[in-house]
This record gives C-alpha cells, structure tokens and sequence, in this order.
C-alpha cells in the first residue's frame, strides 16, 4: 500500500505541473507538450489557482476535492488524527475515496478508515477529473499487478485530462444565424442598430470597478477581506455579459452587419460563461483553472467580433455626432478595433 500511496502522490504532482505549465493546452490530440505560460496576469493567476490552499492545510484546494474534504471546511484537521490533513495524506493516514477500498494498512500501522467522506459534487469538472483519474490509476495497477513506472503516472494523467476535455467541450454557440431577425440595410437601418444596441448595453451594466481578472486575484486569496466581493463581483460582471448577448440577439440587425452581430452576440456570451467558472473557484477550482486557461482566446475572440463590426459601420462610411443616440455604441467598437491594431503591432 505504501508503494501505492507514493504512486497517488506522484500523480498529483504531475497534475499540478499539468495545469501550471499548460492548462488545457495539454489536452491537444497527440499528446504533444505545451509551451511553459508566458508570464502574465493569466499565468501568474493559473499559478495561484493551482497552489491555492484556502485552509492552509497543506493540500491545494483542487486537491482537497480528491480526498473529500469539503472545500467549505475550515479546519485544517478535517479528519481529527491530529495533525493537518496535509500531513495526513503523506503518512498516507487518508487516501482518495476509490483507494480507500483497497483494504490495507499504511507503513505506521494505521488502518484506512473505509467510510472517509463523499466525493466531490456530483457535476463538477473537479469530481470528473477525480473519478477518471482514479478509474485509470486502478485499472493500470491491476493490469500491471505492481507498482507503476513515473511514464506510467503521467500517461495516467494525460488520459484523465483528455477525458475531461472531451466532457467539457465547448458548448455550441449561442445564437446561430437563422436565430437573428436580418432586416434592411443601408445608414439608416445602421444607424438604428446603434441606438437599439446601446440602449441594450446599457441596461446591462455593472458596478464592477475592475477587470475580471482582478476579481479573480482577489477571490483566489482567501485571506483578502474583499475575497467575497469579489465573488460577487465576478457573478454581476458574467451576467452583464449575458445579458448584453441575450439582448443584442433580439435587436433586429441590417445586412450589412449581420455576420459581426452574431459573432459579437457568440463571443459575448462565451466570456460569460468563462466568467462563470471564475466564480465557481471555491466549488470547483478545476473548473477555474481551465476557464481561466481559455480566457485570452476567448477575449481575443471578443476583440475581434468587435472591430468587425466597427469596420462594417466605417465600410459603410456610417458616421454619428457624438452625443446622438447609437454614437457611444460605435464609439466603442472602434477604440476596441484602435486598441487591438497597436497592439498587433511589431
């Protein structure tokens, strides 16, 4: 049993590497590594997301999960041996659920109590991962009938993470286009777009301050007093984001701006939703970790659908007074286009 203790252990660091290094960029068919993360507020936050140990109980919160440790709890002797629980799983006094049932004893001569608790939520990407990886840890140690080589851990992790992948392929997009209502064409129709438009975006603002990724840096350190603002924070900003696709989805758009619309509509509500699982950190820090691997790409995408549109509305040479209903609208889609061509610059 020690042997398979050690083994466990190994795993989770190779998971930690995983999703330090690489996140879901590892998951790429083939098996093929990815790049170390450039440094940045997105990598320096994946760092701290992976290390993260709200309890100060010497086990990352995504780690706790594994064990069943509520990530609501708040000591850090959940089980009452008298000792952290990090230290626990190093004496290998608690496993993960699915060893738990390997009846033996560790190397001090402790049992394994055979009712540790639950396993993560049911439904979360962080029980997912969990009940795959110790699915194909067992079925390797019994196809192997011993201990398993550090190339045998790591194919082990490699699998698990592609089929988490595979469970949390993307959703497909929000609005197709058939979905939108494709009426009239020229400045005029354009022009009531951008009225409509801003009054939509309006009404779905936020009292947010910050960006998104603040709130997460915030939210991660559990210590900060305005950790729980931040949560807050991270929800009200998803909803803006959903509400404003949700409501340009239902503005009537002209021809000529269709195409941009839907992505604008698509990328809108795919950073909701990555924002979503920014909040979700405290239920499902995997779900976290990975949303925040995607977050670049997906604002990328943003950018993008809006500098598309604010081409349409200069291709089109549709130009409003500042202060006219729609002006701040396409106001914003060409500082957003500004913005992203100085920045693609050498």
């Amino acid at each position: 049993m020690g042997g398979i203790l050690g083994e466990w252990r190994v795993l989770a660091a190779i998971l930690f590497a995983v999703v330090l290094i690489g996140g879901s960029a590892l998951l790429a068919d083939g098996g093929a590594q990815a790049p170390v993360a450039e440094a940045s507020q997105e990598s320096d936050l994946l760092a701290a997301l992976a290390k993260r140990d709200s309890t100060g109980d010497g086990l990352p919160d995504w780690e706790k999960a594994l064990y069943g440790i509520p990530l609501t709890a708040t000591t850090t002797d959940y089980f009452h041996l008298g000792m952290t629980d990090g230290e626990a799983v190093k004496q290998g006094l608690i496993v993960p659920k699915a060893l738990s049932d390997v009846a033996a004893a560790t190397s001090t001569g402790a049992v394994i109590d055979p009712d540790l608790p639950p396993a993560p939520a049911e439904g979360t990407l962080t029980a997912a991962f969990s009940a795959q990886l110790l699915t194909l840890y067992l079925d390797r140690v019994k196809q192997t009938g011993g201990s398993l080589t550090d190339a045998d851990l790591a194919d082990i992790t490699n699998q698990a993470l592609a089929g988490l992948k595979s469970s949390i392929a993307l959703a497909p997009d929000f609005k197709q286009p058939g979905d939108l209502a494709v009426e009239g064409s020229g400045a005029a129709a354009m022009t009531a777009f951008a009225a409509a438009a801003e009054r939509v975006l309006d009404a779905n603002t936020t009292t947010a301050t910050t960006s998104e990724l603040d709130y997460l840096q915030a939210a991660v350190n559990a210590n900060d007093p305005a950790a729980l603002a931040a949560l807050a924070a991270l929800a009200s900003i998803a909803k803006a984001y959903r509400g404003s696709a949700a409501g340009l989805a239902q503005v009537p758009v002209p021809q000529e701006l269709a195409a941009d619309d839907l992505n604008l509509v698509n990328a809108l509500a795919r950073v909701s939703e990555i924002v979503n699982d920014f909040a979700r950190v405290n239920s499902d820090p995997l779900a976290a970790m990975l949303a925040l691997d995607q977050y670049p790409a997906a604002v990328l995408t943003l950018a993008d659908a809006f500098t598309g549109v604010a081409r349409d509305y200069q291709a089109a040479g549709v130009t409003l007074a500042p202060g006219t209903p729609g002006a701040s609208f396409v106001s914003v889609m060409s500082d957003v286009a500004a913005n992203e061509q100085q920045a693609q610059k050498p």
